[in-house]
């Protein structure tokens, strides 16, 4: 597969099912290589692999660390880096902040939660050379205002802010959109509404395209699995399956055998 390019993500919408996946690092980066169109280093992974309740306690540094390994691991596909909570509070701290991503990583895009509240950031950066992903509906960095992980998009009042956040994004310079948490006929109505591909996530099918957590896809994130979820690996049964054989080749010294010593 080649390498998207800003240009031909836009040539897709309305031709070609776009897909994404997060990554966190070179390992598991190096498969999904080639595989998608995006690799999300996603702030999911204060979750996922850092064990936390929410995505609210990352930092830049974190994301750095993370992106830099990922884009070692992918130099073939679109990487796009998460911008966590707090790093683009004002126009001057997200430019600052997104230009560490550009400087210390070689990631494509930021992607930043919000809409027309945020599209004054999203065109500053933009207008700085910054590749923007915007991100409306279901807001895991407002998880503690918003009192939980609430869907959106339920009510006609809802969809026309929904809109109006998505065209607000579009027209601040995003080049793309992810819809995260929303009922799928707002999905569809905020995807016809807009014309940069819209990326969903719990959105339902008439989206430009779909992401997922790697950890959740591959079954290794068991604290929960959401609706939205469809997994297509029993990672974690797989993997301890291979730890307790190991562990019983050691203990019944049938691990090294002669031909694995030297």
């Amino acid at each position: 597969m080649q390498k998207q390019t800003i240009t031909s993500i836009q040539k897709a919408k309305g031709i070609k099912k776009l897909t994404m996946i997060t990554a966190y690092d070179s390992l598991f980066a190096k498969l999904f290589d080639e595989e998608v169109d995006f690799i999300l280093v996603g702030d999911s992974l204060n979750m996922s692999f850092a064990g936390q309740k929410d995505t609210l306690s990352i930092g830049m540094d974190q994301m750095l660390y993370h992106t830099k390994a990922v884009c070692t691991g992918a130099p073939n596909t679109f990487i796009i880096c998460d911008m966590p909570f707090g790093t683009y509070i004002n126009e001057i701290t997200a430019l600052k902040n997104a230009i560490s991503v550009y400087n210390k990583t070689k990631a494509d895009a930021v992607k930043i939660e919000g809409g027309a509240e945020k599209a004054n950031i999203i065109k500053y950066l933009t207008q700085n050379s910054i590749a923007v992903v915007g991100h409306i509906g279901l807001l895991p960095q407002n998880v503690r205002a918003d009192g939980g992980y609430k869907i959106k998009g339920k009510d006609k009042e809802n969809i026309e802010k929904l809109i109006k956040d998505a065209k607000a994004v579009e027209q601040a310079g995003a080049f793309m959109l992810v819809v995260e948490g929303v009922k799928s006929e707002a999905a569809k109505a905020i995807t016809n509404a807009v014309n940069i591909p819209v990326i969903g996530i719990g959105a339902g099918v008439d989206t430009d395209g779909q992401v997922l957590v790697w950890s959740d896809m591959l079954g290794f994130f068991e604290d929960f699995k959401p609706k939205f979820v469809r997994q297509y690996l029993d990672g974690a049964t797989l993997v301890k399956n291979s730890v307790k054989q190991y562990v019983q080749d050691v203990q019944n010294k049938n691990f090294p055998s002669k031909k694995e010593i030297y």
